[in-house]
């Protein structure tokens, strides 16, 4: 079953490697891997599309807390996500079927972002199966090359964001025990 992990990650250098070389050394692979940062510029947010059963996805979230840099998990296709994908797509669009293939991105209420004598660069933004659907009917027109950003994933009804950090003020007259549910210590 395929699953989607987003992950809350220190924004540091040297995350990225520490997270995909556990995946691979459980031997597990990644279908889409995608990074940006958040509303929060020193927090990063991860979102990993990869199969397993439920056992195998419990595994690897557990592997994924482990991790200092790691700050939250959650597996988003446990509930309702909305989730998305960017996709560019070249194609060979001569005047002769320039028509047809911008009648299938209309459809698809695409964009068409290049154009030139022989083919058209076309933009697409949706859901796997819209994208794929879209990409098997512009096919027999001929794909000169296909570029995927990846799934972007978020719950419908939940966040996933970064527990809120004390103000300075707070954190003085705070007891001495942790304060924040960031993982400092740092390897």
């Amino acid at each position: 079953m395929k699953h989607t992990i987003g992950v809350l990650v220190e924004n540091q250098s040297g995350v990225l490697a520490r997270v995909s070389g556990l995946f691979s050394a459980r031997g597990f692979n990644i279908d889409s891997l995608t990074v940006g940062e958040t509303e929060d510029p020193q927090v990063s947010r991860m979102t990993i599309v990869s199969h397993g059963d439920d056992r195998v996805v419990d595994q690897i979230m557990k592997q994924l807390n482990k991790l200092i840099d790691v700050i939250k998990v959650v597996d988003l296709t446990k509930g309702e996500m909305i989730d998305r994908e960017l996709v560019l797509v070249k194609v060979m669009a001569p005047s002769s079927t320039r028509s047809e293939v911008m009648q299938i991105v209309n459809t698809f209420r695409a964009k068409i972002v290049d154009v030139n004598a022989k083919t058209l660069a076309i933009e697409v933004t949706g859901g796997e199966s819209k994208i794929d659907a879209m990409l098997e009917l512009l096919r027999p027109y001929g794909i000169l090359e296909v570029v995927r950003t990846g799934l972007i994933a978020m719950a419908r009804k939940s966040e996933l964001t970064a527990p809120a950090k004390m103000p300075a003020q707070a954190a003085v007259s705070a007891p001495a025990k942790k304060t924040s549910a960031r993982k400092t210590a740092k390897v």
